[in-house]
């Protein structure tokens, strides 16, 4: 079993920045994939970001520019550094890795909330 363990969320005014991060409890140094989704409530849960094992990166077109998805593999940690916050970017965030074809496993969530 893989744990992964969301930190950094928290209240911060529109226009702030933020930065999540996910520590996993094995190496990510040949992991398929990473990424940060998020809820919010009443609506269903959505890709942010996400990172590859060879280094790319995608990003939802609400969070381009703002947003960015980071891996340190030496700290099997990943990074989402969030700029410029705006009230709808308020959710439930989940850190996502992929090992191999069918090894998924999802972090607990944390909560960003952005007032205005």
């Amino acid at each position: 079993q893989v744990l992964l363990v969301e930190s950094g969320g928290g209240l911060v005014q529109a226009g702030g920045p933020l930065r999540l991060s996910c520590a996993a409890s094995r190496s990510i140094f040949s992991i398929k994939a990473m990424g940060w989704y998020r809820q919010a409530p009443g609506k269903q849960r959505e890709l942010v970001a996400s990172i590859f094992g060879n280094g790319n990166t995608n990003y939802a077109d609400s969070v381009k520019s703002r947003f960015t998805i980071s891996r340190d593999n030496a700290k099997n940690t990943m990074y989402l550094q969030m700029n410029s916050l705006k009230p709808e970017d308020t959710a439930v965030y989940y850190c996502n890795a992929v090992w191999g074809s069918s090894n998924i496993y999802w972090g607990q969530g944390t909560q960003v909330t952005v007032s205005s």
